[in-house]
């Protein structure tokens, strides 16, 4: 399987690393100390504190198992645009059926669509990449195709 980078700001790396340390230092040492109370308690084929406890403990050992992929795979991104190209970490205006929106092309490990974060592998943003100020772009959406015109690349 092709190892596939993940782009992201150096606050999201920092992010993920106080989540792994977290996991690591405080969570699932709690699971344990969870999971071995449970055990104390006998019985465990009817003990539903000790299975939520098995699974809390999957959950978390899954999530260290991902986060570390995550940043062994990790590209900081830097924060702007160079030569009026967009690329990651650009923060654009587009004009779309009259109407401005304003974006900034993130890794996926980043994106929020709602607050104008878009992931540099969805189709809206993948389309803006390598783009520039009066480009106009026609991106196929699942509402059908859309026209955007770049009006400004910071």
């Amino acid at each position: 399987m092709a190892v596939q980078t993940q782009y992201m700001t150096q606050e999201k790396l920092e992010e993920l690393k106080e989540e792994l340390k977290n996991l690591k230092l405080t969570e699932l040492p709690k699971i344990a100390k969870r999971i071995d109370e449970a055990r104390q308690m006998g019985d465990l084929s009817e003990n539903a504190e000790y299975h939520q406890a098995r699974e809390d403990l999957a959950w978390g050992q899954s999530r260290v198992k991902e986060i570390g992929a995550i940043l062994d795979n990790a590209e900081i991104i830097t924060t702007g645009s160079m030569g009026g190209i967009i690329e990651l970490g650009s923060s654009i205006v587009v004009k779309v059926k009259g109407e401005k929106r304003e974006y900034t092309i993130v890794g996926a490990q980043e994106a929020d669509p709602l607050s104008g974060r878009i992931s540099n592998e969805s189709p809206l943003g993948s389309a803006f990449l390598g783009r520039k100020k009066g480009d106009k772009v026609v991106v196929e959406l699942p509402a059908g195709e859309q026209e955007y015109k770049v009006v400004e690349v910071r």
